[in-house]
């Protein structure tokens, strides 16, 4: 289940005669006014969420996206500039010069997203520092072509990227939950508003006053009271029974995991998925503020991961240790060949519906 609104070139030059003379040349004593190379320090991926927070307050326009380097445990940010290079080094990231301005790359990504047609997506790719738009098997023809055409007239900040499957919302999700109809999603976090409990779903499962139970069929559990899509991918659903509705994440293993916060997760973080007919996967999120378009219309803002999903896991949550990032939006593939997947973000659908995590 998905959401509607909301980025690696290496060049090393080195000229023959500039290696001669460093052969040739005797080495020079350090100066002890010159300051020590400083080393990236290890970061958890919320420490590092949080410095890449700091840093483009700190950088502004110098800065051009950050993401984090797992293997490395370390915060990797694109700059313009070796000023701002060196304000990231100083700051424990490793810094990387980079072509192009994130104003810029998002400027291409928007026009892209102008005139989309189903079954793709743009997004901001952070390491190649370009925008990755993905076509699905349904684009082709004249469509294809064009886009084709749109991408390359970009002038070298756009590429196309084809994909099997279908970019389609998983709506058949969490424990499951059963709309009257018998249509499948899964819950995603329970939340509190106004002191009464509630949990959100996926905007795309949900319509106003579906009822909810948690088996097919069965007693009403909840009434949705809000929905957004497309544009945005999320519900808020009341309670109108008594229930277990604490914060936790069924992991289908016999145990749950508490939920205590919510916040937007960074390129390259490590992240679990629940659902109801997938139950546990996990990946690693590989592009924030996504647009996709599905054949029912355009959700933007998404987080977009390689976290496998099928249809009925849908609204189902998106998490990293205590931290709940996403609600399960839509993707292409399953859980036997792999996919992507998008998510609605958390704290988004949270400070759009005045909720806070229960």
């Amino acid at each position: 289940m998905l959401k509607h609104r909301r980025t690696l070139t290496r060049r090393i030059a080195i000229a023959g005669v500039g290696v001669a003379a460093m052969l040739s040349a005797p080495l020079a004593p350090a100066s002890a006014d010159t300051p020590a190379p400083v080393a990236p320090r290890p970061l958890t991926p919320t420490a590092a969420g949080q410095l890449a927070s700091t840093l483009a307050g700190d950088l502004k326009d110098d800065m051009a996206g950050a993401y984090y380097d797992a293997e490395g445990r370390k915060l990797v940010v694109n700059v313009l500039s070796g000023a701002g290079a060196e304000k990231v080094r100083q700051a424990g990231a490793e810094p990387r010069i980079v072509k192009h301005s994130l104003a810029r790359l998002d400027a291409v990504r928007k026009d892209l997203t102008a005139k989309s047609v189903p079954g793709t997506a743009r997004a901001v790719d952070h390491r190649l520092n370009k925008v990755v738009v993905t076509a699905d098997s349904t684009v082709g023809g004249e469509e294809l072509a064009d886009l084709e055409k749109r991408v390359a007239a970009q002038g070298g900040m756009a590429v196309l990227r084809q994909a099997e499957g279908e970019f389609a919302p998983l709506a058949l999700g969490g424990d499951a939950i059963w709309r009257g109809d018998g249509a499948r999603c899964s819950l995603g976090f329970n939340v509190v508003r106004n002191g009464m409990p509630y949990f959100l779903t996926a905007g795309h499962c949900a319509r106003l006053f579906d009822r909810w139970s948690a088996t097919r069929s069965g007693r009403s559990v909840g009434i949705t009271v809000a929905s957004e899509f497309p544009g945005d991918d999320h519900a808020l659903v009341r309670y109108t029974t008594r229930t277990d509705h604490r914060s936790r994440v069924n992991l289908y293993n016999g145990s749950s995991h508490a939920i205590t916060r919510a916040a937007d997760p960074i390129v390259g973080q490590q992240v679990r998925r629940s659902g109801s007919t997938t139950k546990v996967h996990e990946g690693e999120v590989t592009a924030v503020n996504v647009s996709v378009t599905y054949p029912q219309g355009r959700v933007d803002g998404l987080i977009q991961t390689d976290v496998c999903a099928e249809p009925g896991d849908s609204g189902g949550p998106l998490f990293s240790g205590t931290t709940g990032h996403g609600l399960t939006s839509g993707g292409r593939g399953d859980c036997s060949r792999g996919g992507e997947t998008f998510y609605q973000p958390l704290a988004e659908a949270l400070r759009d519906h005045g909720a806070r995590i229960g």
